[in-house]
Parts: C-alpha cells; structure tokens; sequence
C-alpha cells in the first residue's frame, strides 16, 4: 500500500467514505460502478471505509478494493454481524453497537463522502 497523501481541491485524502446499497440495485453499471470506484481508490492509495458488509454494491466496491491491493475498514453494527453478512477478508472490521455509532465511527475515519446508489440508509 503507498503512503502517500493526495490533495483535492486542498483537502488531504487519505480515506474516503462510501455509502451505498446492500443490494445491486436494477441497473448492471451500478455494480460496474462500485467496482470502478473500489479500483480507483486502491490504485491512488486512498483507504475505503464503508459499511463491512459483504453483499451488493457494498461487498462490490470493497472486494474490487481488496483485490487492487487496497486498505478497506468496514464498520458494522454487531446485529448485522451476528447475522454473517460482514465482509471476511477487509484490513479492519470495526463492531459497535449500533447504526448511528456507525455513522459516527465512518465519518471519524474518513476525509471525504462518496455516496452511491442505495436505500433510505444510504440517504441519510
């Protein structure tokens, strides 16, 4: 993984954020999307940080990032852990207690926001 830091528009950008869907969505170039964006990421050395799932458009962006050689954190509520759908092979899976330290713990680690096609989650 390089170390080093990439400046946008001023800001340092060494983690970016992605929120998105637990499903593909209807539109194949959603999925295409995501693994353009894991791709992108882990070539500029930038870290993913997102929801630790392992399905939809979230399980897309961070195995294209894991696969490119990318660091990718994922922070999940330990209801939905329990359930097995974490994402088994990220750098970091973070476990907290529920959906809004979720949100918290996501916008903590990050530098920047990216959001993708998804649900009311998403959204909010």
């Amino acid at each position: 993984m390089r170390s080093e830091t990439h400046y946008i528009q001023g800001a340092t950008m060494r983690s970016i954020a992605v929120y998105c869907g637990s499903k593909m969505g209807h539109h194949p170039a959603f999925e295409q999307g995501a693994r353009d964006l894991g791709q992108c990421l882990a070539q500029q050395g930038i870290r993913l940080v997102y929801g630790g799932g392992n399905v939809g458009l979230m399980g897309a962006v961070a195995s294209q990032a894991l696969a490119a050689g990318g660091e990718v954190v994922g922070v999940m509520p330990q209801a939905l852990k329990d359930r097995e759908i974490a994402h088994t092979g990220l750098s970091e899976l973070i476990v907290v207690p529920d959906i809004h330290q979720r949100k918290q713990a996501m916008a903590d680690l990050a530098d920047g926001f990216i959001a993708m096609p998804g649900g009311a989650g998403t959204l909010e």
